[in-house]
């Protein structure tokens, strides 16, 4: 008989939107490799409707809090479904930027120069020399990013707004000019490198997943050393915060450099996007591997403790 599957997405996150699209587009997938599939959207009620429906097998597809930080990751356990991506412990770590760039740095991993700041002193003074980026502690996606540059007199006063949804705590960084590069791991190694070319000022959140607003150059165009050393780092990446399952790092690269010095990791996903203009699905793709396998590869791997 074949495996339930339930495919968790939408949740109550910033990121709602375009879970809702990758847990379609994942569960459909599912569909075609002959599992038997509930989609579920993600209400506090959780923990009841997987206690009623009790699957074989959970395939996360959500984004952002609670699917991406370990609370749902904690629920499975507590009711001992097995689930795709990371466990607990990573999901939680690599959620908070913070945390995740200490354990990064900390295994020797370049991160860039920075620290947290609040809110209020973040739309008061400018926090580092400019051009700098403020970003949420605990956002995906890149909700809620800023970068400053030379031409900003004023912080950002959008940080003052009562609305903001963001969390109090910024990470402020150096901005690193250059190139976007992302990098996922899969079974334990790493993909292939892709260069992304934003239509819009950086790769924010509708550059992600509105169509056409970014190019993808797979492979990436950079020194052959430079993309060995992205892949390397992004396994590295996946091991120094526990990660199971797929992840995807994120990276900067400062071109001018010529040589890997001009590399930095921003961040690991523990839940990257399964849209149709997603990027591991592109690299999957490219190693050999249809959406439909790599969804089957991902509900194979499930388990629990992870």
């Amino acid at each position: 008989m074949s495996k339930h599957v339930a495919v968790l997405m939408g949740g109550w996150s910033a990121e709602r939107e375009v879970s809702l699209r990758s847990g379609e587009a994942c569960a459909r997938a599912a569909e075609s490799v002959g599992y038997r599939v509930s989609r579920v959207d993600v209400g506090r009620n959780i923990a009841e409707v997987m206690t009623q429906l009790r699957p074989d097998v959970v395939l996360n597809a959500l984004h952002g809090r609670p699917g991406e930080d370990g609370t749902i990751q904690g629920i499975l356990e507590v009711l001992a479904i097995p689930y795709t991506h990371s466990g607990v412990l990573a999901s939680a770590l690599a959620m908070n930027k913070a945390q995740a760039k200490i354990v990064l740095a900390a295994h020797g991993i370049p991160v860039p120069e920075g620290n947290v700041v609040t809110r209020a002193e973040a739309a008061r003074t400018h926090v580092l020399p400019r051009p700098y980026v403020l970003k949420p502690v605990a956002d995906g996606s890149s909700v809620g990013v800023f970068i400053v540059t030379e031409e900003h007199e004023h912080p950002p006063q959008e940080l003052n707004r009562p609305d903001w949804a963001h969390g109090d705590l910024l990470l402020a960084e150096r901005y690193i000019p250059g190139l976007e590069l992302t990098c996922a791991v899969m079974d334990g190694k790493a993909l292939d490198v892709i260069e992304i070319q934003s239509a819009v000022s950086f790769y924010d959140y509708e550059a992600k997943y509105a169509p056409g607003g970014s190019v993808h150059i797979l492979p990436a165009r950079i020194l052959p050393n430079v993309y060995q050393k992205v892949r390397m780092l992004a396994v590295k990446a996946h091991d120094a915060l526990g990660c199971r399952g797929i992840s995807r790092s994120d990276f900067r690269y400062d071109d001018t450099t010529g040589d890997e010095s001009g590399l930095v990791c921003l961040e690991v996903n523990t839940q990257p996007g399964m849209t149709e203009t997603s990027l591991v699905p592109e690299l999957a793709a490219h190693a050999g591997h249809s959406f439909g396998e790599l969804v089957r590869w991902m509900v194979e791997d499930a388990s629990l403790d992870r």
